[in-house]
């Protein structure tokens, strides 16, 4: 799904809608969901507009892998990520590779307490793609203090957090 497809369908709008609003048409924006064409910038701003959305430069993440003492590996982020609120706040059933001793359980971000330990999981457990799918930076921010982590892997998260809370 494309950038556009993608904010057009979150807006509930059909393509004929979209193209309405934003007076094209409908087989112009088809070709710019596909990819047949490319709309220039102001052409794709005014388009998301009608999305209720808009562009954004946002810095790239980049994990490193570290080993704690014990010889386990692990991943931090050089910045914390940040998900779009329905994600941040979903229901989620963690995949295997992470959450083996518990399969199956449901975690509803929106209670901190199952937050909290579905962050203690992803932290301990996963790889780069599952920090950027189920941890939102402020949300860790603000339980970081009662997350329970090997000594370790909260060091090197607290260099994360740290930068981030020094420069607010």
């Amino acid at each position: 799904m494309s950038l556009l497809e993608d904010a057009r369908t979150a807006a509930g709008l059909s393509q004929e809608e979209l193209a309405q609003r934003a007076h094209t048409s409908q087989p112009t924006l088809s070709a710019y969901e596909n990819g047949r064409k490319s709309p220039s910038l102001a052409t794709m701003e005014r388009l998301l507009a009608e999305t209720g959305h808009h562009l954004a430069i946002d810095t790239d993440i980049t994990f490193t892998q570290m080993i704690t003492r014990r010889g386990r590996p692990f991943w931090v982020s050089n910045q914390l990520p940040r998900l779009p609120l329905r994600q941040a706040l979903a229901t989620v059933t963690l995949p295997l590779h992470l959450n083996w001793s518990t399969p199956g359980t449901k975690f509803d971000l929106r209670s901190r307490t199952k937050r909290a330990r579905c962050y203690e999981i992803v932290l301990r457990e996963g790889l780069p793609a599952d920090i950027a799918t189920y941890v939102d930076g402020a949300l860790l921010i603000d339980l970081w203090s009662e997350l329970v982590l090997p000594q370790d892997i909260r060091v090197a998260w607290d260099e994360v957090i740290g930068v981030v809370q020094d420069s607010a």
